[in-house]
């Protein structure tokens, strides 16, 4: 992964390139993001560009360390994520090598992917996830050892929250003082899950959500999604790309036609309808009917905002401001 893989986030790429041209990377950050921020794929972006032999403003993706990184397979980059209680009838080390195939995967596969894409691709779905209590011990010996190949080694924690709490407390003291040349990523949605004593020793670097126009255009010119469903899975994805990307494969969406269904039928009180509706959904699959509430509440805020005055901020287009907004 590299930083120009990435839509948007401008200013938090440069960031972070600037920090390294100037020798001013901060050891231990962490990359903090709501569901659907693109953290994950820019600390492996940022892991690349530490790694990389002819660095510019990008990583230049043709070295040996750039060549091993977009595969993952860097010896220098290492990673710990959230498990489940899956090692059934094999031994530890088959299990490791294996896991790490499957992460390795899954991150090719679905670099956008989330936890619960990460539990589905490994089997690990329809149970508890963590990042068990020997984890710290592995990372300390891990990190003990000279880098391999680059000058710098780099250790990226996806979901610490999900850390054991004696896998949190044992990171203290390595991730105050690593050895040198040493760097910790630790990429969360959910910061206020973590301990206060791992915030206080990391740098913290916001990932916002991509923007409307970001991820239309990503749709359109990398996906070759034409602009009207573009549009509309945009509504719906409110700057979450990875959902975005679930969504192309749906069928064609009818959250507008339930949504003006449903409130036609508040308005003129009719009861029957709306048991008849409330069945309807509840045999949808969990994606659509996400969506359509997702939708719903997105539609009753844009409503709103018309109704107040702000129309420079309305993000109604097309059929929808017609329908409802007149």
């Amino acid at each position: 992964m590299r930083f120009e893989d990435i839509p948007g986030l401008g200013e938090v790429k440069k960031l972070l390139t600037e920090a390294v041209k100037t020798n001013h990377s901060a050891h231990a950050q962490l990359f903090v993001g709501g569901e659907g921020a693109l953290n994950l794929p820019l600390a492996l972006a940022y892991a690349t560009y530490l790694h990389c032999e002819n660095k510019g403003d990008d990583a230049c993706g043709v070295c040996a360390a750039c060549s091993k990184n977009l595969k993952y397979i860097h010896p220098d980059t290492h990673f710990v994520f959230p498990l489940s209680n899956v090692k059934g009838e094999k031994d530890e080390e088959r299990l490791k090598a294996d896991i790490t195939k499957s992460w390795r995967s899954f991150l090719l596969e679905q670099p956008f992917g989330n936890l619960d894409d990460w539990c589905n691709f490994y089997g690990g779905e329809d149970k508890l996830s963590i990042i068990s209590k020997d984890a710290s011990r592995e990372i300390i010996k891990t990190l003990a050892l000279k880098p391999f190949e680059s000058k710098n080694k780099v250790m990226i924690i996806w979901q610490p929250e999900s850390m054991h709490p004696a896998a949190a407390n044992g990171i203290l003291k390595i991730l105050e003082e690593p050895s040198p040349n040493t760097y910790f990523i630790l990429v969360t949605n959910a910061a206020d899950q973590l301990m206060p004593t791992i915030i206080s020793r990391t740098q913290i670097v916001t990932v916002p959500l991509l923007t409307d126009e970001e991820l239309e255009a990503y749709l359109r010119d990398k996906q070759g999604v034409d602009q009207a469903a573009a549009g509309r899975i945009v509504q719906l994805a409110d700057g979450n790309i990875n959902l975005a990307l679930k969504l192309i494969g749906e069928e064609q969406d009818n959250s507008t036609e339930f949504f003006t269904q449903w409130m036609r039928a508040c308005f003129a009180h009719k009861y029957g309808t709306l048991v008849n509706m409330a069945e309807e959904y509840h045999a949808l699959d969990k994606l659509t009917q996400r969506n359509i509430i997702t939708y719903s509440i997105n539609m009753m805020r844009e409503t709103l905002l018309f109704q107040s005055g702000a129309q420079s901020i309305n993000r109604t287009r097309g059929e929808e401001r017609d329908i409802f907004l007149g």
